[in-house]
């Protein structure tokens, strides 16, 4: 029953599920709590225009998605900023344009590939080892971050008193906006682009039902996360079904039986 294990490309996509379930829940309860689950969406369709360049190049693609999602996420963020354009109509431009030239480069690519489907639904058997090693980086990246917890979590429930306290707010969100775009990238090999934005609101959501901390929420939601996508995988190897799919339908199973479970007990 547990032979995958044995197996090298499901040890990778194992521990490459864990990463990714870690690092998707964790910033989703900040995606959640600032209600930008549109923002999930528009990286990730950015990030297939970063994917769709690096296969034009013949480059590997996540090198080329992380710097053009991070560009996005910046973009994003400073248009936000800068005008009265509300956060959805924002995130609509660069969504539109990153996806439009996505489309282009694959057309000029001229050849079938299949990386593109990898990336856009999710693979076990195309997980690598860069797409273990990726994660990996973020995490320590992340606890580098790991300060900025607090002063998040203040700015994610009151984001007007956070700035009357002095709190970089602007500079935050650039911050945040940088590593939810790489988070993304990372993620899209195991999850696929189609369905990574509901990776980083389902679980917290879930969470968010339980937990009215915003700690206990943050755990939980990794707790969600992370086990989702140990037995999504799981599950996917032995129907031979698209991983990034399992995992999610695993995820919104888990999102109703708590909401139902929350109604009977309450």
């Amino acid at each position: 029953m547990f032979e995958f294990i044995l197996l090298p490309f499901m040890q990778r996509a194992l521990i490459a599920g864990i990463l990714v379930g870690f690092l998707a829940s964790y910033y989703g309860v900040f995606v959640v709590q600032r209600g930008l689950g549109f923002l999930g969406s528009g990286l990730a369709h950015a990030a297939f225009g970063g994917v769709a360049l690096g296969i034009l190049l013949d480059q590997e693609p996540l090198l080329i998605a992380v710097p053009f999602t991070v560009v996005v996420a910046i973009g994003i963020t400073y248009v936000k900023n800068k005008t009265n354009l509300a956060g959805d109509t924002t995130i609509g431009i660069f969504f539109s344009v990153s996806m439009a030239l996505g489309i282009i480069f694959i057309f000029m690519k001229r050849q079938y590939t299949s990386d593109a489907f990898n990336y856009l639904f999710g693979s076990i058997l195309a997980v690598s080892l860069t797409d273990v090693i990726a994660p990996a980086i973020l995490i320590l990246i992340t606890l580098i971050f790991s300060p900025f917890w607090k002063r998040w979590a203040y700015t994610s429930f009151d984001r007007e008193l956070a700035q009357a306290d002095r709190v970089p707010v602007q500079f935050d969100d650039y911050i945040l906006s940088v590593l939810i775009a790489v988070t993304i990238v990372v993620s899209i090999k195991v999850v696929g682009i189609v369905l990574i934005a509901a990776f980083l609101v389902i679980p917290p959501a879930a969470s968010r039902l339980v937990n009215k901390s915003f700690s206990r929420m943050t755990i939980f939601s990794i707790i969600f996360g992370i086990s989702t996508a140990i037995l999504g995988l799981w599950i996917s190897y032995y129907l031979d079904v698209p991983s990034g799919a399992t995992i999610i339908l695993l995820q919104a199973f888990l999102f109703f039986l708590v909401m139902t479970l929350k109604k009977v007990y309450s």
